[in-house]
């Protein structure tokens, strides 16, 4: 059993640092291509392998799908939140960005009492207070150098909690993988849409041109980090258990602080810093308290 933990923290640490590779190869394209271009192009990538390999595996049987409003509005968090959190990176240091769009538990709780009527404990409220708290000392620089943009990333966040709560709904309707597919065909529908709309809002950042071969490349390399990361995240899960597992996000973002120091020279001040530990404290702080909950009680 301790291997097991072992290995599924290892897997876990691993798919996280992929994640944030792939951030910063978006970061790196800054200027090049817009980023919901990129994201769409990413999702085309990775839909067209993981389908073939599904297809492979399972058959045209493994792409039949229940509950279709479901995994299209799955589909449309993982759109949304790529759109603003590609974007996000490309225009504010990418520390921050993951820093802010890791409230998505916090969300995730708010939306799912919201939407599907899951109760809201007191810990919950205390923690999405708390984080957000964290998230107004992270905006306040870069609210007043960017502007309204700096808020992207918790949009993001918003786009994975429905994400989650999607994943929730549709919950043993299908393999791992199958259900991956799903998600990366309705995603990558809904990017294309909004990459149009960018391309047709007039604004300069947004404009689709011809992508250099460079862009092309490293979309690929996005779409084998972000599947991999994915892949390992869940291999580590049925090892060690996502309660386990849960804590080690947050090595996302001490990968994407030492990228964005020793690639793009950012050097997030300490009143960013203090914004971070907040975020983090209250996201462990509810993870504690699910964790408490979960837990089987024993008799007398």
């Amino acid at each position: 059993m301790r291997n097991r933990t072992r290995d599924g923290l290892l897997l876990a640490l691993g798919g996280f640092a992929l994640l944030s590779t792939g951030d910063t190869l978006v970061k790196s394209m800054a200027g090049l291509w817009p980023g919901p271009a990129i994201a769409a192009l990413r999702y085309i990538i990775g839909t067209i392998g993981l389908g073939t390999f599904l297809l492979w595996r399972e058959g045209w049987a493994g792409f039949r799908m229940d509950h279709l409003g479901w995994h299209a509005a799955r589909g449309f968090g993982v759109a949304f939140s790529a759109t603003t959190f590609f974007t996000a990176v490309q225009i504010m240091p990418i520390a921050e960005a993951t820093a802010i769009s890791f409230t998505s538990p916090m969300v995730t709780a708010l939306l799912a009492a919201a939407l599907i009527g899951e109760p809201m404990r007191r810990e919950t409220w205390i923690a999405s207070l708390v984080a957000f708290a964290g998230v107004l000392i992270v905006l306040r620089p870069n609210f007043a150098a960017i502007g309204p943009a700096a808020v992207l990333p918790l949009f993001a966040a918003c786009g994975m909690a429905l994400l989650i709560i999607g994943n929730r709904a549709v919950l043993g309707r299908g393999s791992a993988l199958a259900m991956q597919v799903n998600v990366a065909i309705f995603a990558t529908l809904f990017l294309l849409v909004f990459t149009l709309m960018g391309h047709l809002s007039g604004i300069a950042m947004l404009h689709v041109g011809a992508p250099p071969w460079s862009v092309i490349g490293k979309s690929a390399a996005i779409a084998v980090t972000g599947s991999s990361a994915h892949a390992l995240i869940y291999m580590a899960t049925s090892r060690a258990g996502a309660a386990t597992v849960a804590p080690m996000t947050y090595f996302q973002l001490i990968m994407a602080g030492f990228y964005g120091w020793l690639l793009f020279r950012e050097h997030p001040d300490a009143t960013a810093l203090l914004g971070a530990a907040i975020i983090i404290g209250a996201g462990l702080f509810l993870w504690r308290a699910g964790r408490m909950t979960d837990e089987p009680q024993g008799t007398e």
